[in-house]
C-alpha cells in the first residue's frame, strides 16, 4: 500500500521536474484516518495567473486571480452559456432550471488556456472563462463595489468645488451629460444651470437623464405652499432631514427639482449625504448599523385632501444594503411619518435610540446648507 503510494508520488515528481505544467497531485492521508481516497488537486501554470481547482462531492473549488471561489455544480450547469442553454441576443437563459438534477456532478473537467470545460453526465459541455467565474462568483461579488461613491460632509463637498453643468451643454453634448452623470453618481447630487423656467424645459432635462416615472402626483407636477395636497411639502413648515417616497415599494431613484418662481424670503434647502452618516455609524457602532439595516419598517402615506385620496405602504429598513457585500444602496427616512413606524417589539428601545444616533450624524457631521429657492417648484421623479 505505502510502496504503491510512494511510487506514484515519485512518478509525479519526476513528471513535474521534466517540465510538465498540468498534473494531478495526491496528498497523503492523515495518519489517524483509515486511508480514505486522496483529494485530487489540479494545477495549471499559465503565462499570466496560476489556476488551481479541486472537485469536491457537492461543489467545485477554484483558486485564481488571488481569489478562492466555491461553485455549486448545479449552479455551474444552470449558468451554462452554450447556444442551447443561453440566448446571447436577449441575454436570457433558455435552460429550464427545474430540469437540472440537484445532485449533478461533472464527468470531467479540463482547462484550455483561460477557459474551463465541464462535461456533464449527459455529454453536454459547459465552458467558462476564468475571469467570468471570478466576476460572478460569490467571493468575487463580495469584493465588487456596485456603485463607487465619494462620501461627503459640508467641508468635503465645498472643498471639492464640484462644477455645475450648463443646460445647453447638458442637453446637446455627450460631454455635458457625462459630467452631470459623473457628479450625480459620485456625490449623489448634481446641478444644471441656466434652465429656462418652464415645464417643457424641465421635462426635456429629466428625459435626458432617464424615463420619467408616473406617480400619485402625476408625471410632472408643481408644488408650492398652498396645501393643495396632504403633505408637509405643500405648507410653509420647514422640512427636516428626510428622503422622499419612503412609502413606495421602490422609492424614487433620481429627483429633479427646478425652481420656477420665488417671491418673498426663505426657501433654503438642506442637503445631507446620508451615506456618509451611515458610514460614520458603521465605523463607530457596527451593531447599530446592523440593526438599522435588518429591521423592516412600514412606511405609510395617507392623504385625504380635496379630490386626492391616497393610501400607500412601503416596507423596508432605514438602511438598505446588498446582502452579498454589505454595500449601502438606499436610505428610507421620513421626516414626519403619517402612522406608527414601530418595529418589532424586541427592538423598540434600541431601534429608536439608533435612529436618533443616525440622525445626529446627519445633522452634526454632514450639514450642508445651500441657498436654493423652494417656493414654487417643478418636480419630477426619474427612474434610476
Amino acid at each position: 500500500m505505502w510502496c504503491c503510494r510512494l511510487s506514484h508520488l515519485q512518478s509525479r515528481l519526476q513528471d513535474l521536474l521534466r517540465g510538465r505544467v498540468t498534473f494531478s497531485a495526491l496528498q497523503l492521508p492523515h495518519f489517524k484516518s483509515s486511508f480514505p481516497l486522496a483529494i485530487h488537486w489540479h494545477h495549471t501554470a499559465s503565462k499570466s495567473l496560476k489556476c488551481v481547482w479541486q472537485q469536491h462531492e457537492d461543489h467545485f473549488e477554484l483558486r485564481y486571480a488571488n481569489t478562492v471561489m466555491r461553485f455549486d455544480y448545479v449552479w455551474l450547469r444552470d449558468h451554462c452559456r452554450s447556444a442551447s442553454c443561453y440566448n446571447s441576443k436577449t441575454h436570457q437563459r433558455s435552460l429550464d432550471t427545474a430540469s437540472v438534477d440537484l445532485g449533478i456532478q461533472p464527468k470531467a473537467v479540463r482547462l484550455d488556456e483561460t477557459t474551463l470545460f465541464f462535461t456533464w453526465p449527459d455529454g453536454h459541455v459547459t465552458r467558462y472563462d476564468l475571469d467570468w467565474l471570478v466576476k460572478n462568483s460569490y467571493e468575487g461579488q463580495k469584493q465588487k463595489v456596485i456603485q463607487p461613491r465619494i462620501l461627503w460632509n459640508a467641508e468635503i463637498y465645498q472643498k471639492a468645488q464640484v462644477p455645475s453643468v450648463d443646460f445647453q451643454s447638458f442637453l446637446e453634448t455627450k460631454e455635458g451629460l457625462k459630467n452631470f452623470l459623473q457628479n450625480f453618481l459620485l456625490y449623489g447630487i448634481a446641478f444644471v444651470e441656466n434652465v429656462p423656467p418652464t415645464q417643457e424645459h424641465t421635462e426635456k432635462l429629466a428625459e435626458r437623464i432617464s424615463l420619467i416615472r408616473e406617480t400619485i402626483y402625476g408625471r410632472m407636477w408643481y408644488f408650492t405652499s398652498d396645501f393643495s395636497r396632504g403633505d408637509t411639502a405643500y405648507t410653509k413648515l420647514a422640512l427636516d432631514r428626510h428622503t422622499d417616497t419612503t412609502y413606495f415599494q421602490e422609492p424614487c431613484g433620481i429627483q429633479v427639482f427646478h425652481c420656477l418662481k420665488h417671491e418673498g424670503t426663505g426657501g433654503r434647502t438642506l442637503l445631507v449625504d446620508g451615506f456618509y452618516a451611515a458610514e460614520q455609524v458603521l465605523q463607530k457602532a457596527p451593531e447599530e448599523f446592523e440593526l438599522l439595516s435588518q429591521v423592516p419598517l412600514k412606511h405609510e402615506y395617507i392623504e385625504n385632501v380635496g379630490e386626492c385620496h391616497n393610501h400607500m405602504i412601503g416596507v423596508g429598513p432605514v438602511l438598505n444594503i446588498y446582502p452579498w457585500n454589505k454595500e449601502l444602496y438606499l436610505i428610507r427616512k421620513t421626516h414626519r411619518p403619517t402612522t406608527s413606524i414601530l418595529p418589532l417589539r424586541y427592538y423598540c428601545n434600541c431601534f429608536i435610540t439608533y435612529v436618533s444616533i443616525f440622525l445626529s450624524h446627519c445633522l452634526s457631521i454632514n450639514q450642508l446648507i445651500l441657498f436654493l429657492i423652494h417656493f414654487k417648484v417643478h418636480c419630477s421623479y426619474v427612474s434610476p
